[in-house]
């Protein structure tokens, strides 16, 4: 449930009233933990805030340890298949921060970019919080080498995996590397890139039929490009130029009629557009159900998003196991009721607890002499507006008459 306060969960009597969290923990106890909620310890906080404005800043120190701990916990709990991916995924934020990023393309412009190595079912297996340029400034290779190299690592994945990237990662120093550790690779590529072979002999034109390929190879290097609605550049070394894949769309007739045609397709076209899209789809289960909410604090929301990220890839692995045992794999929304209730040790079928209304009147004060009683210690009746000394003990500072004309009391509780 998102409500549009963090409070709204204890909010009472009215409609909208949410029974459960106040049963588990006051509002006062939940919002002081959360004020006091540190990743790192804040000694060496303080020490890393001195440090600001040198090279010794380290712009992450108070979500590290969280980094850290969550990327080896998702490593190790699981084995990626075959094909995997690297992209990346932007988490909306609007804090003034240094290494905020902008990405026109993307459904989120403004926020946190994640360098992200997926699987095909929205798995997360690796990350990296990009902090801008100032951490690649030594790189010889460039940021878009560096990134794939890091996250798709041969001590932990092993040989024979087949990498996915789109034409910010694609080049050929990039796949040859690959290649040499075990690897294979498929992109899309720009055609300004270094390694890039620039020969225009047989080369696509605007006039090119739709379906038309052309490739053309470099070493282990695999360049094609294919007419479609436009031209595709795709650059492999571990697929076939064309293996009698086609695929349909739409064609004018000469009456002015459509009609739908096959047209080929090359191998790595194919292959790029079924297994591309493990990102996509890991993003779009993470902005189920998210635990994101607005904070002032920058590190809670990437706490808030390493959250999502666990809750997530759990979730990804239940259905699997279900499926492996032949179950219904559950919902989105039943895992994480499911997964709550086991946190919090409570039934999930039961009803919660809620304890019982004592609304009984109560004087306004106690311990005047008898000449004060009548005058001391009265309150203003909240409907009546006159003064009265009984008040509601549940409800506290709730001044209410019980006269034999007027009773108020009765009146507020039970309309």
């Amino acid at each position: 449930m998102n409500l549009p306060k963090m409070t709204d969960f204890w909010r009472q009597q009215t409609i909208f009233e949410v029974l459960f969290p106040a049963t588990v923990m006051t509002r006062d106890r939940f919002k002081s933990i959360l004020s006091l909620f540190h990743i790192s310890d804040p000694e060496e906080d303080g020490q890393n805030d001195l440090a600001r404005g040198t090279e010794n800043y380290d712009l992450l120190h108070r979500v590290q340890p969280l980094l850290d701990m969550l990327r080896t916990c998702c490593m190790a709990v699981y084995h990626p298949r075959q094909h995997i991916l690297v992209d990346e995924r932007m988490v909306a934020t609007k804090a003034r921060l240094s290494f905020k990023q902008y990405m026109r393309d993307k459904p989120t412009k403004w926020g946190l970019k994640f360098f992200v190595l997926a699987d095909k079912n929205g798995y997360t297996v690796d990350y990296q919080l990009y902090t801008g340029k100032s951490k690649s400034q030594g790189s010889v290779n460039g940021l878009s080498f560096d990134v794939v190299s890091s996250l798709v690592n041969k001590d932990y994945l092993g040989r024979g995996y087949i990498v996915y990237c789109d034409n910010f990662y694609t080049s050929p120093q990039l796949f040859r590397h690959l290649g040499q550790q075990g690897f294979g690779a498929c992109g899309s590529y720009r055609q300004g890139r270094i390694g890039v072979p620039t020969t225009t002999e047989n080369a696509l034109t605007k006039r090119s039929p739709r379906g038309s390929i052309r490739w053309l190879r470099d070493g282990d290097l695999l360049f094609v490009k294919w007419m479609d609605t436009r031209e595709v550049s795709m650059c492999t070394n571990v697929h076939l130029v064309y293996a009698g894949e086609t695929v349909l769309r739409w064609r004018k007739k000469a009456d002015g009629t459509y009609e739908r045609v096959p047209i080929p397709r090359p191998t790595a076209v194919g292959k790029y557009n079924r297994y591309m899209g493990g990102v996509d789809t890991s993003d779009q289960l993470l902005g189920t159900n998210t635990v994101h909410r607005k904070t002032k604090r920058r590190y809670i929301t990437i706490f808030q998003h390493m959250l999502d990220i666990a809750v997530t890839n759990s979730f990804i692995i239940f259905k699997e196991m279900s499926t492996i045992r032949g179950e219904r794999p559950p919902t989105r929304q039943d895992f994480q009721e499911m997964l709550t209730s086991q946190l919090l040790g409570v039934p999930l079928k039961t009803k919660p607890k809620v304890p019982t209304s004592n609304h009984l009147p109560v004087p306004t004060s106690s311990g005047q002499s008898k000449s004060q009683k009548a005058s001391k210690g009265r309150r203003q009746c909240v409907l009546c507006k006159h003064c009265t000394p009984w008040q509601c003990e549940e409800c506290k500072v709730v001044g209410l008459c019980m006269q034999l004309d007027r009773n108020c009391f009765r009146m507020y509780h039970t309309h």
